[in-house]
């Protein structure tokens, strides 16, 4: 899944009002079922909206209910920031590939409220993200980004991470092509060698498909 993040391209909507989200009222919570609602009317904005995703059908709260519990399942976290009671935000980790030797690899995924950008909500979700993943025995996580979307490149290269490569028009939405770029963001602070630690439910699989 593409990444979108605090100013992400899209076509002319009308604005949505912003509501308050000074960074002294957000917390950073895991997801729970009675979120899925609102999960779901934030990224359904950027399904009609931006190419920040390349689905284009709009996906019901049960459809995220089911997603949120695979990511879950695999004890990989899935957060929501909050102002208030209010959900304003997402971000979330999923394999990046099915093979065994990936396992210690994620893909990050970031989406907030079309009103709630610009606030730093982004990059705290990030750190709270990046700080779960390294205490989960993950190494590496990969963000994807449609481009251009100059906000977002800027926030994944502030949370410290890199760009590793840039694919041309490999997506068509908005009777437009996309070209995607990714950037990768290494946990040097624990080099840890296969063998030294499993993920918490990404045990080898010999078995498992390429994604």
């Amino acid at each position: 899944m593409l990444t979108t993040q605090e100013g992400s391209v899209s076509r002319t909507a009308p604005r949505s009002p912003r509501p308050l989200c000074t960074m002294s009222e957000v917390t950073v919570r895991p997801a729970e079922s009675a979120d899925v609602g609102v999960l779901a009317r934030i990224y359904n904005h950027y399904i009609r909206n931006s190419i920040s995703t390349f689905e284009e059908v709009e996906v019901a709260g049960e459809e995220l209910e089911l997603r949120v519990a695979a990511v879950t399942s695999a004890a990989l976290p899935w957060l929501v920031a909050c102002s208030g009671e209010k959900v304003v935000g997402y971000a979330y980790a999923s394999p990046w590939k099915g093979r065994s030797a990936y396992r210690f690899t994620v893909e990050s995924t970031v989406y907030l409220d079309p009103g709630c950008r610009r606030r730093g909500i982004g990059a705290r979700l990030y750190a709270e993200l990046l700080r779960e993943l390294g205490d989960r025995g993950l190494h590496s996580a990969i963000g994807g980004i449609a481009l251009p979307n100059p906000a977002s490149v800027r926030l994944h290269e502030a949370c410290g991470f890199t760009k590793v490569a840039h694919f041309e028009q490999v997506g068509f939405k908005f009777d437009q092509w996309v070209d995607v770029g990714y950037w990768q963001w290494v946990d040097r602070a624990h080099r840890s060698t296969a063998g030294d630690v499993e993920p918490p439910g990404r045990a080898p699989s010999a078995g498992s498909q390429v994604q």
